[in-house]
């Protein structure tokens, strides 16, 4: 306990931080109690999982922190005062040249993506979760991975606008490759704790794609998919947890048709499986969607005539929504067929095993206080959204502004852009969606 409330500690400081100093520190300090909790409490793997976290992590963020000197240094330069305050950075940074600017972004990204993880950075994730103890895959893929995707939210979007629309398409496309590779693989696992983690890989591509959009729906919707993702993911690493201290086996082979004998864990299972999924009604689906629109309407033509009806400027569009698009039906049917296997069907347990002798069959009135309150917030917050994105509404307006000043350059198809010293004129409504619809562009 005295390590998670350490690692607890730090999480609250990269969140909390307004200087670049804090928010680093505590961004390397969450490394040290998370390698601690899977070294320690983990399964048999555990000290080859826990290095390889430590190892990917580490290094990616040793890569970010020279970014991040650099940025300091040429405010430093610019203006002859040394600051770390992270606004004031900020500003100084959209002051860089192109190529500047894209130098901080590669090296940005190499932390963050990491830490997402983004494909093809994703390899230490699984076994991470796999050997974890429950409570370490819980804060992992709850909190601890929505650092990599904050980071690329309050660092890389405000530090290099010109460059994230250059490099969106790359990106992007990374984005959906892991949603579609780490989806395939979710539909050959057998250990159903490894396929939820290959399926976070998946799901924080659609935090990432909506990201690189730009535009208010796309930087809302992820905005949202960060909370959401907690809520839903950490609930099924919970239900396995559960279920593994009866049967002590996370094999869908050894274990199944829980119905029978454990139907509250069943009812529970189905629901927050549902909320991944992304059902209408529940969490998943309103960031999912918002995330999908916000790429569809991101794209070069902004502003032609009868094409793409209240789209915004970026560097994405159709094709790229169609192929996310397709990784949520790879989602729904390995979710499903997990479900099918873990909850209906003939009851299996494993050989010469007759669930634990210490604890009841189905859950008790302490695990179910546990679980319902994350399945409120799924229910609240996929039936009543408008208090979260009105509570985002403003930062991600604000973000965005950044972007609606970028142009495309006459002749070059909106793929060379140039830096104007005002935004575009904005009609102050929302178009299609609720994104800003932009004129002049």
């Amino acid at each position: 306990y005295a390590w998670m409330l350490v690692l607890q500690a730090a999480m609250v400081g990269v969140f909390c931080a307004s200087d670049l100093l804090l928010f680093y520190i505590c961004f390397e300090f969450t490394l040290i109690p998370m390698y601690i909790l899977i070294a320690m409490f983990g399964s048999t793997n555990r000290r080859r999982a826990s290095t390889k976290f430590f190892l990917y992590t580490f290094t990616g963020s040793v890569i970010a922190l020279a970014g991040f000197v650099y940025v300091a240094w040429y405010h430093a330069q610019s203006s002859g005062v040394w600051s770390l305050d992270i606004a004031t950075l900020s500003a100084a940074a959209r002051t860089m040249s192109a190529s500047q600017q894209a130098w901080v972004l590669l090296a940005l990204m190499a932390g963050f993506a990491v830490k997402v993880p983004l494909f093809p950075v994703h390899t230490w994730l699984p076994l991470a979760h796999t050997e974890a103890p429950t409570a370490g895959s819980v804060i992992l893929a709850g909190v601890m991975l929505k650092l990599g995707t904050y980071g690329a939210y309050r660092f890389v979007l405000p530090f290099a606008p010109e460059a994230v629309l250059a490099y969106a398409p790359l990106l992007a496309t990374l984005a959906i490759i892991g949603i579609l590779y780490a989806g395939l693989i979710c539909w050959v696992q057998t250990d159903v704790k490894k396929l939820v983690a290959y399926s976070s890989v998946s799901h924080l591509g659609f935090c990432m794609l909506g990201l690189f959009a730009v535009n208010a729906v796309g930087v809302g919707g992820s905005v949202l998919y960060m909370l959401s993702h907690g809520l839903s993911t950490g609930a099924l690493f919970l239900m396995i947890g559960m279920m593994y201290e009866r049967y002590h086996t996370r094999s869908m082979r050894e274990v199944g048709g829980l119905a029978s004998k454990m139907p509250v864990w069943s009812s529970f299972m189905v629901f927050f499986v549902l909320a991944s999924v992304g059902l209408p009604g529940l969490n998943g689906f309103v960031s999912e969607i918002m995330c999908l629109i916000g790429t569809f309407q991101s794209g070069p033509w902004t502003g032609q005539a009868g094409i793409t009806p209240g789209a915004t400027f970026g560097a994405l569009g159709p094709y790229y929504a169609a192929f996310a698009g397709l990784g949520m039906i790879v989602a729904a049917i390995y979710l499903l067929y997990m479900t099918g296997r873990m909850v209906w069907g003939p009851y299996r347990e494993p050989d010469g095993h007759h669930a634990h002798e210490t604890l009841p069959t189905d859950l008790n009135r302490r695990e179910i206080g546990i679980l319902l309150p994350l399945a409120a917030g799924c229910l609240i917050f996929g039936l009543y959204p408008k208090p979260l994105l009105k509570a985002i509404e403003e930062p991600v307006d604000s973000m965005v502004a950044h972007y609606e000043a970028l142009n495309p350059s006459p002749g070059s198809l909106g793929r060379v852009m140039t830096w104007t010293s005002q935004p575009a004129a904005t009609d102050g409504h929302s178009g299609a969606g609720g994104a800003p619809e932009v004129e002049g562009h």
